[in-house]
């Protein structure tokens, strides 16, 4: 017999349970301030190394995350007014500037196409796509969903907001959008000490990532939330042991290699495109960009050139560490430094909780580019 038929016959089959409704961590994840603890941990976690997320490949040899912004007049591609889909937190109403609409991203070797809504909706035609992760991931799927309706403003859609799952289905194209929301990707389950955030499962939900067309993943700024209220979880469960904490890094590794060996054993690549979105960078330590005394709020454009003067993150040689172990081909969709680039692209003290949100993004904004390196990715 063929040694993989062999081989292929003596893996075990992996048996996973639907979640019909959050547990209270997921449910947390709608809260939008951030202390002042995290974002000092945020903040904190930016500078570390210079190691640059690669993506598992190039498209058509064109490195399109190693680029600009440069002023452009035909942005931004709709009206927050006119998209039904964006969270009060994100529209950033009221915000009396209006330049930090006014830019694209332009690569340093090649250009990208401009994304179409209804092409997009033509191609995938009867497809579903999945982003899974926390309010970063909230972020680009309502990006999408509004770069998609200014393109097909009277096309009837089914759109349907729940913790942890959310739709918005195009009727006529038959294109669902889903949105998974779990900030870790690995479990927290409820136990008789309290909450666990369980290194090594994804047992909770997981069946609802399969058979999607595309999968679009993301995790990181949960990993650095301190105090049992903000981080949702009581212990954390490494292996055999039941810890109060450990170093942050070191857990989001384990869980994320937890996340690769669930996709090695569960995604069908013959039917599913994977991608990861890649870190995406907070803005409240202005020492970062040699303004050690602000924030994001006030910043009206971005900063020149296309490198960052507080370097990269440490969560960046992370991800790409376990994108390279993996036999799956997951996408890196690298927005780590064209991101960092984009300090005026925050609510900041818009998003209408009296905070100052330099985590987030405004939409329109900076996740309509990620979607337009998402569809160039998925076109070129």
């Amino acid at each position: 017999m063929d040694f993989k038929l062999i081989f292929l016959s003596l893996l075990p089959v992996l048996i996973f349970t639907i979640l019909s409704r959050a547990d209270q961590a997921l449910s947390s994840d709608q809260n939008w301030h951030v202390s002042h603890h995290n974002r000092a941990a945020l903040a904190a976690a930016g500078g570390v190394g210079k190691v640059a997320l690669k993506g598992r490949k190039q498209t058509s040899g064109c490195n399109l995350f190693q680029g600009r912004w440069v002023p452009d007049a035909s942005y931004p591609f709709y009206n927050s007014s006119m998209c039904p889909f964006i969270d009060s937190e994100l529209n950033c109403f009221g915000r009396p500037d209006k330049q930090f609409l006014k830019y694209s991203w332009q690569p340093d070797s090649c250009s990208i196409p401009r994304f179409d809504g209804q092409a997009f909706l033509n191609k995938w035609r009867g497809k579903r796509v999945m982003f899974v992760g926390d309010s970063l991931s909230l972020n680009m799927w309502e990006s999408l969903a509004c770069m998609i309706h200014s393109s097909v403003p009277d096309s009837k859609t089914t759109f349907i907001k729940r913790t942890p799952l959310s739709s918005l289905t195009f009727q006529e194209y038959g294109v669902t959008l889903y949105l998974y929301r779990t900030p870790y990707l690995v479990d927290i389950s409820k136990e008789d000490v309290g909450r666990v955030l369980n290194l090594g499962t994804i047992e909770g939900g997981a069946d609802v990532w399969k058979d999607m067309d595309i999968l679009v993943f993301n995790s990181w700024h949960w990993w650095l939330h301190k105090g049992v209220q903000s981080q949702g979880w009581d212990f954390i469960r490494n292996g055999s042991s039941l810890i109060r904490d450990m170093d942050r890094l070191d857990a989001f590794n384990k869980g994320l290699t937890t996340w690769a060996q669930w996709v090695d054993q569960n995604v069908n690549i013959s039917q599913t495109r994977v991608f990861f979105q890649g870190i995406s960078p907070t803005h409240y330590m202005g020492r970062e960009w040699n303004e050690p005394r602000k924030t994001c709020n006030g910043q009206m454009q971005p900063l020149t050139g296309s490198t960052y003067p507080g370097g990269s993150l440490p969560a960046v040689s992370i991800v790409s560490r376990v994108l390279s172990s993996m036999k799956t081909p997951v996408y890196l969709l690298d927005i780590t430094t064209l991101s960092q680039l984009r300090k005026d692209a925050h609510p900041s003290t818009y998003g209408g909780d009296g905070g100052t949100d330099c985590s987030h993004w405004c939409l329109p904004g900076l996740p309509d580019t990620w979607n337009q390196l998402l569809y160039a990715a998925l076109s070129m």
